[in-house]
């Protein structure tokens, strides 16, 4: 079972899946097609990834105009940001963040033009994503983690960034 509810951005979606707890730990279903299906997410997944980052790492704000998005946090805990990046959208900008950690539970389901990002908050933590498409190299846009349009909340001023982060770049 999962409870799937709508967000502040149209299109992306929180869900909340059941999670079984006892003496020994939690079990968790994270991804069934035919109950996703079901709660009206009908995508075939073609990729998963999976990053592991330590605290105070940013990353982001990174996507493209064709990949829809299934993404959680498996281990520790994150600030994750998904972001309007659709430049012809009246909606362009707008922005809403979320805790996912591996104690909520929580996925977010993203679709394309939105962009994703996420400070670690935790000692470490493990980000996980299924893709609706496969990965191409110089088809994603980036944007600075404080592009000023944004206006993004981050709770730190000066994260750890890669290189590409850094500069933020916008590929057409």
């Amino acid at each position: 079972m999962i409870e799937v509810s709508k967000t502040n951005l149209r299109g992306v979606l929180r869900i909340v899946p059941e999670v079984f707890r006892d003496h020994r730990g939690q079990f968790v279903e994270t991804y069934s097609r035919e109950l996703y299906k079901k709660s009206g997410i009908g995508f075939d997944f073609v990729q998963d990834d999976i990053s592991r980052s330590k605290k105070d790492v940013l990353r982001g704000i990174h996507g493209d105009k064709e990949t829809s998005k299934l993404v959680s946090c498996t281990y520790g805990k994150l600030f994750f940001v998904v972001v309007n990046c659709n430049e012809e959208s009246s909606e362009f900008g707008k922005w809403q963040s979320f805790e996912l950690s591996d104690e909520n539970r929580m996925q977010i389901f993203v679709p394309p033009t939105y962009g994703i990002a996420y400070l670690v908050l935790s000692d470490e933590a493990v980000f996980t994503y299924k893709q609706s498409t496969y990965f191409v190299h110089g088809k994603q846009f980036s944007y600075r983690w404080d592009d000023p349009r944004f206006g993004i909340n981050w709770p730190i001023t000066n994260p750890i960034l890669s290189e590409r982060d850094k500069a933020g770049h916008y590929v057409r």
